[in-house]
């Protein structure tokens, strides 16, 4: 049992504290009216570290996003309907997923905390995983630019959790190039330049296959519910190397 089905169980041993965790102890109270039974052994259990770090996860996930939708001061349905197909489209919620990760949206939108408490806090949990930053910060860009756009309100956000994370500006960027129509975007899935040798090229294919292989991220507190993102993620990671290893001649 997962962290999501311990705390729809009944459980009360978790704890994330800080900003994330008020935006779920909130969002808990009404996240759950769907007449589910409670289970007795459930309650009793606590979360395990990884299920700690998946709840975090998924709580700063959507609480972020809230903040990013409020840039220009309201949300608009273009910018709902992006965070809907995410949900839909690219984590495949089940409708006890969706249903919490809705509360959580709605919660931080009327929430105190800013933006960059929650991208601290989540840098606090994650700092020594960095497959953990960079993808947050591909799903921020990644739903930023669903509607069609990325407005410079929205980027300045996103800029200041790549300062918190002390993420690469330049890996920034070449996540940021992956959604626009380049010749170089097969690169930037890699990590690596159009200019790198063959062997740099490589080297750079073999590290995200290693780094983004969904079962060895999912181990580092991914939720179960971003698997498929994971996986979308990882079949990027294959088809870049299709196209370059195409283009190159490389055997």
């Amino acid at each position: 049992m997962g962290w999501m089905g311990k705390i729809v169980g009944g459980t009360i041993g978790f704890a994330i504290g800080g900003p994330l965790g008020a935006i779920f102890g909130a969002a808990f109270g009404h996240a759950f009216d769907t007449g589910a039974e409670i289970d007795e052994k459930a309650a009793h259990q606590r979360l395990s570290s990884t299920e700690q770090h998946q709840l975090t996860f998924f709580v700063a996930a959507f609480s972020m996003l809230a903040k990013l939708s409020q840039t220009d001061g309201h949300v608009t349905r273009e910018e709902i309907d992006s965070i809907e197909t995410f949900m839909e489209r690219d984590l495949h919620l089940t409708p006890q997923s969706r249903n919490v990760a809705v509360n959580i949206f709605r919660t931080a939108l009327n929430a105190p905390g800013t933006f960059d408490d929650f991208a601290r806090q989540f840098y606090g949990q994650f700092q020594l995983k960095p497959q953990m930053l960079e993808l947050m910060i591909d799903i921020l860009i990644r739903v930023a630019v669903a509607d069609g756009q990325m407005t410079a309100g929205e980027e300045n956000l996103i800029l200041s959790a790549v300062t918190i994370f002390n993420f690469s500006h330049s890996r920034y960027e070449q996540l940021k190039s992956q959604y626009v129509k380049t010749a170089d975007k097969a690169y930037a899935v890699l990590g690596c330049s159009p200019n790198d040798s063959d062997e740099q090229v490589k080297r750079c294919y073999r590290q995200r296959v290693q780094e983004y292989h969904p079962d060895k991220i999912a181990a580092k507190g991914l939720p179960e519910e971003f698997t498929r993102f994971a996986q979308d993620k990882f079949r990027e990671i294959q088809d870049a190397w299709e196209q370059i290893k195409d283009a190159r001649g490389i055997k």
